[in-house]
């Protein structure tokens, strides 16, 4: 009896001047697989690696998006495995002559019709979920802390049903660095600005050890927020601080009764908030990409780019990021700039971060992981065009350098590391109210700040970590969904999860991933 036959090798070519198309089957496909052209493989190719479309010459570019992801480092027959082995990276692309403003389109039409429940705040954010937060001025103070907070979940907050959560703002900052070198600064806003993220209500709370180069005044004084210690509260933006060194705390457990008894202050004002019918102006939303694979820029990028464009017609702002995964594309961006000005801070922040990799001795190839290779993708010029797409097509708005907050609507170029960590960090910072975040090899990534929804660029990943990943992009691979499916699913289910008619799996299962700053300052 003959062996059942398999599926048919299936490979997607992004645009007709490609010369190079990934293989779409699970488990990709073996040498000699035929297809449909009368194209025959000549060696094996795993899942969402390249194949040759033809006879590539050594030296030759090797295209896909229409764009050269790489030179042919040999001869590479039709049919070939194009890896990053075979395939030799570009020179980055020149900051200097280009584009600006060249690809504006005519604005697509307003987004009515759509809202969500939401909690508005005194400053005028809106939160999409009611959460204490405890900041902290440096890492010594991180087990006090976090005994503290477990403390308050499991004995106060049930008595406050309408609160959320609690959370620790514990990071590995605040003393042991050159706080007046120029670096300190992005550090010491980004932790200004995360105490004043949308989802915390607008009350502050702060635990100082006392002794720290980031002393609380130094941690406020960006925005002005004004201090007062231990008691006091927060209705009218204030902060309440506690001191660990202070004559008052004798023992530990006077440092956690104090934090407690500060702590429940700030629940009672919480718990008086109610949801509140929003418009999806108030959406904040940072998309961000990790665990990338080749399908990144084919299923789930693209319908992230697809429902980033809804929210910016309705009115909200969506926020992309991470600068090596844009660099080799920053002529794409400054063409879409809205303004000459938003072009020049383009260009002035991919220029400071290519200075800041090279003071490292690094560039922007050490951006690629092995994850990432062994998904398809050869190098940070692949990987690019593909994070790019998830965008989607607006015009950009604005320009935010690490640590900064939002000040307009729109669409935003957050500049941070590619780093997940450190860039959720920086979009938090930047005021973010819900994440995107899309993986084809598979991060259990969350944060405990703000809900994140994870998509899955295949259909094995999304089966195989069914409680882990909340939309399956995977379907557009398969002809199963357009991505104008996906990007309305993932719109509808955005507000869902921002209204808190739903939890996005990493939610449920309190996964979530500690803060990581960014600090371009030295080390003492």
């Amino acid at each position: 009896m003959l062996p059942a036959a398999g599926p048919a090798p299936v490979l997607i070519k992004i645009h007709p001047e490609d010369n190079v198309a990934i293989v779409a089957n699970d488990g990709g496909l073996a040498a000699g697989a035929a297809l449909p052209d009368g194209l025959t493989l000549v060696e094996a190719v795993p899942q969402g690696h390249k194949v040759a479309l033809r006879d590539l010459a050594q030296g030759e570019p090797v295209r896909r998006y229409n764009v050269i992801v790489g030179y042919a480092a040999r001869d590479l027959p039709r049919g070939s495995w194009v890896n990053e082995r075979v395939n030799t990276m570009p020179a980055a692309r020149t900051l200097q002559d280009l584009p600006v403003g060249t690809r504006k389109r005519a604005p697509l039409p307003p987004l009515e019709g759509h809202t969500f429940e939401g909690y508005r705040n005194a400053d005028g954010t809106v939160g999409t979920r009611n959460i204490l937060a405890i900041s902290t001025t440096v890492q010594c103070v991180q087990g006090v802390v976090e005994h503290a907070v477990e403390r308050i979940r499991r004995e106060l907050l049930p008595r406050y049903p309408n609160v959320d959560g609690v959370v620790g703002i514990e990071h590995t900052y605040g003393c042991g660095v050159a706080i007046d070198a120029p670096g300190a600064a992005i550090p010491v806003r980004t932790l200004h600005n995360i105490a004043r993220n949308p989802n915390f209500g607008g009350t502050a709370m702060v635990v100082s050890l006392g002794c720290e180069k980031l002393q609380p005044e130094r941690l406020l004084a960006p925005g002005a927020i004004p201090i007062r210690a231990g008691e006091g509260m927060a209705a009218d933006g204030g902060v309440d601080t506690i001191v660990l060194q202070d004559d008052e705390h004798v023992g530990f457990e006077s440092m956690i009764a104090n934090i407690m008894r500060t702590a429940e202050r700030h629940l009672r004002i919480l718990d008086q908030r109610r949801r509140e019918t929003c418009p999806v102006s108030e959406l904040v939303v940072g998309v961000q990409c990790g665990g990338s694979d080749a399908f990144s820029g084919v299923t789930a990028n693209p319908a992230v780019g697809f429902a980033a464009d809804l929210v910016v017609r309705a009115g909200g702002t969506v926020m992309f990021s991470e600068n090596t995964e844009v660099r080799d594309g920053i002529d794409q961006l400054t063409a879409r700039a809205a303004t000459p000005e938003v072009a020049q801070a383009l260009v002035r922040e991919m220029a400071w971060y290519d200075e800041y990799l090279q003071r490292g001795s690094a560039d922007r190839s050490a951006n690629t992981s092995p994850g990432n290779k062994k998904g398809g993708l050869s190098n940070i010029v692949e990987k690019a065009m593909g994070s790019i797409i998830k965008s989607g097509t607006s015009d950009i708005d604005g320009v935010l350098s690490p640590g900064e907050r939002l000040t307009r609507k729109g669409l935003i170029f957050a500049a941070t590391p590619a780093s997940d960590f450190i860039c959720g960090t920086l979009q938090l910072a930047a005021g973010m109210n819900l994440h995107i975040f899309t993986t084809g090899r598979g991060t259990p990534y969350g944060l405990a700040q703000v809900p994140v929804i994870k998509v899955a660029t295949r259909s094995d990943l999304a089966r195989r970590w069914h409680d882990l990943m909340d939309v399956d992009a995977g379907r557009i691979a398969t002809g199963q969904a357009s991505i104008e499916d996906v990007g309305w699913e993932l719109f509808r289910l955005m507000l869902d999860v921002a209204s808190g008619r739903r939890q996005t799996c990493a939610e449920a299962l309190k996964l979530h991933n500690a803060l990581a700053l960014f600090n371009p300052g030295p080390v003492t």
